[in-house]
């Protein structure tokens, strides 16, 4: 029975049920129909990665370990990447432990440290001689930086840009004639909302992410008539933990400069960014923000009506250099 012939059922059967049950019917009536529509979309998204050859950069991430439990439990042959590899296997033991052998694959581990750019030819030979190919690639790894730009130094700013830029496009690069001779493949560049919008003490790392950007997207055009899709997710801030209370300074700062910033910084969880990873993989989904309201005011605000945004933010400095000094 669908939901609208029940809504019909429930309406008709209105005369017979005092009329301020009915309200509440329908929300759990609707409730049930979600949560059945919930479980049959994740099991078919599960089932959809089976067999596929993924690739995790990262993997010990708090979102490279979500990453790793989600395609696993669907039956993926994942190789896992980070730069511990006491983590990786403590990581491989968790994922191991109490699975089914006929369910899901024993994980490949592979030391991956972007900031060693000259060991990335050899980690990327090892990552194919795992299993021949690469059938998604996830790049996950990310390093942050809040600082006023005249304070970070040249070798820092080169540092950001080898882990989130230079890391993640040579790892592309290297698995991207398997995938162009097999005619298949998905990239996925876990990015972040900074690599669309710039704002204020986060100029190299916005820079990092920016590049990252302009260059999934570009890949994206270039590899389509081979069959492989390139997706990139804008995330706002992870927050794999509770924030904590936020003192007020004094003076009290521009207002909406303050709620602009808070909300551009506002947290998304590793657990629902890993589901957004899995759906945009299952649906080839080629762009995807993930983030509230008013960051996404913000990006259209930059697009549209740039002076508007430009002011708010140079706003936001002068209040919070005030509040430093005072």
């Amino acid at each position: 029975m669908s939901l609208s012939s029940l809504v019909k059922l429930l309406v008709r059967a209105n005369m017979a049920l005092p009329s301020v049950m009915v309200l509440p019917l329908l929300i759990v009536v609707a409730a049930g129909v979600y949560y059945i529509y919930n479980e049959v979309t994740q099991f078919m998204s599960k089932s959809l990665v089976r067999n596929k050859v993924v690739v995790i950069t990262d993997a010990v991430s708090g979102v490279g370990t979500e990453c790793a439990h989600l395609f696993h439990k669907g039956g993926a042959r994942l190789i896992l990447c980070g730069t511990s590899w006491d983590k990786l296997e403590s990581l491989y033991d968790s994922l191991t432990h109490d699975a089914d052998p006929r369910e899901t694959f024993a994980p490949k581990l592979v030391i991956l440290d972007f900031s060693d750019m000259d060991s990335m030819e050899d980690v990327v030979s090892e990552v194919l001689e795992c299993y021949g190919c690469v059938d998604v690639l996830i790049c996950n790894s990310s390093v942050k930086l809040k600082a006023p730009v005249q304070s970070i130094s040249l070798e820092l700013d080169r540092n950001i840009m080898d882990i989130n830029y230079f890391g993640p496009s040579t790892v592309a690069k290297g698995v991207l004639p398997t995938m162009i001779s097999r005619r298949s493949g998905h990239i996925v560049l876990v990015n972040s909302i900074q690599g669309r919008l710039a704002i204020p003490f986060r100029s190299s790392y916005a820079a990092s992410k920016h590049a990252a950007q302009a260059f999934f997207d570009c890949l994206r055009a270039e590899v389509e008539e081979y069959g492989i899709v390139v997706s990139t997710i804008s995330h706002t801030f992870i927050n794999a933990s509770d924030p904590p209370p936020v003192e007020e300074p004094e003076p009290k700062p521009n207002a909406l400069a303050a709620f602009i910033a808070s909300q551009l910084t506002h947290g998304v969880r590793p657990s629902v960014l890993a589901n957004e990873i899995m759906q945009t993989v299952n649906r080839k989904r080629k762009e995807v923000v993930l983030a509230h309201p008013i960051p996404r005011v913000a990006l259209y605000l930059r697009s549209l009506f740039p002076p508007i945004l430009f002011a708010v933010l140079a706003a936001g400095v002068k209040d919070s250099v005030l509040a430093e000094q005072m």
